[in-house]
């Protein structure tokens, strides 16, 4: 569903990633893994175009979306969740929401994203602004979703939340999957986290992927190693 191959992604003169390739499945979570400041954000931001690509391809599908604007790219069926959620503080939940079917014919969100998030469905007349951490991050979810995604990408979902709420983030997208069967990916430093969500985990490192393995063989010690400062 989502192919990556051979991206080079520089900040001017600086280099920031260096031939990353993976793939993802169609109805496969991915999760890639990484410290602060090893690409992960940077690898995320390409993949939905908002930085530019010096070398590679991305492929949704079998379509390359390589050199296509964000909202092309939404439109062939990639939806992204940023670090730091981004939502529209000012907004009530639902209008937050209601961002999502900018181009979509209807504008009336489904009833089984508050059956996924029914704490967004009682805060639904609530500014933006004046939710949690945690509820912050199920409303941005939420807004990706309504999009129709192919493949979710999900950028530090965990940053800034509380362990109990951490929990009901990775059981909404193992519910997201079984429901919509997409492809999902996120970016992490939460191992327990990952293990809850990911079929395969790959680890970058200075703007490389340096490891890959499957849930079922994870080395838990090794991965940590790759996570500790």
């Amino acid at each position: 569903m989502l192919e990556v191959k051979d991206l080079f992604v520089a900040y001017g003169q600086s280099e920031a990633l260096h031939g990353i390739s993976f793939d993802a499945a169609h109805n496969e979570t991915v999760a890639i893994m990484g410290r602060n400041g090893m690409g992960k954000t940077t690898l995320f931001k390409s993949l939905m175009g908002v930085l530019p690509l010096k070398a590679g391809s991305i492929r949704v599908a079998g379509s390359d979306v390589s050199r296509d604007e964000s909202f092309r790219r939404v439109a062939k069926g990639i939806a992204y969740v940023p670090q730091g959620r981004m939502i529209f503080p000012t907004l009530t939940v639902e209008e937050n929401i209601q961002t999502g079917l900018e181009n979509s014919r209807s504008k009336r969100i489904p009833d089984e994203i508050y059956a996924l998030f029914p704490v967004l469905f009682e805060m639904r007349r609530r500014k933006g602004g004046n939710l949690s951490g945690g509820q912050q991050q199920q409303l941005a979810i939420a807004r990706a979703l309504v999009t129709d995604p192919k493949v979710l990408l999900l950028d530090e979902p965990t940053e800034g939340i509380q362990p109990s709420i951490i929990k009901d983030i990775a059981k909404a997208l193992n519910e997201i999957r079984k429901m919509r069967r997409i492809t999902i990916v996120v970016s992490e430093q939460i191992l327990s986290f990952a293990m809850d969500v990911a079929d395969r985990l790959f680890v970058i490192e200075g703007g490389r992927l340096v490891h890959e393995t499957t849930r079922a063989e994870t080395d838990e010690a090794r991965i940590k190693q790759y996570l500790s400062v």
